[in-house]
């Protein structure tokens, strides 16, 4: 441990908050590269398969932020329009209707789960 002047110590505990704060923001963009990238994989594997574009058309956006976490979005590029009659079902134009294929959520609810344990872990770690 370094001797820091008494007219310095504030200053020194902000300098090693902040180099604490964006070592944890280095490793938390790491983390959601990691299970954003599983997501589209994950999602890919489950969506429902007519020809396959829907399936294989999944992808993760990433935007980053200057000093805070990575905002990542997945979403499907080529057929967004069809998530959500797909997730949750639709009336057809005859009369009835087709059940949804549950397909989003429980790869949302898993995706959430494992970001949470990484990002502890991370923090953990230090």
């Amino acid at each position: 441990m370094a001797n820091v002047n008494i007219d310095q110590l504030a200053a020194e505990i902000a300098k090693g908050l902040a180099d604490y704060s964006q070592e944890v923001v280095e490793k938390v963009n790491i983390s959601s590269e990691k299970v954003g990238k599983a997501a589209v994989k994950r999602l890919k594997e489950t969506s429902p398969k007519d020809k396959g574009k829907y399936a294989k058309s999944w992808r993760v956006k990433t935007d980053p932020q200057v000093g805070q976490p990575n905002t990542l979005t997945i979403h499907n590029k080529d057929h967004y329009y069809l998530t959500h009659l797909l997730e949750h079902g639709h009336a057809k134009k005859g009369g009835g209707r087709v059940e949804g294929k549950p397909h989003i959520r429980p790869v949302e609810e898993q995706v959430i789960k494992e970001f949470m344990d990484e990002v502890e872990e991370a923090i953990k770690r230090g």
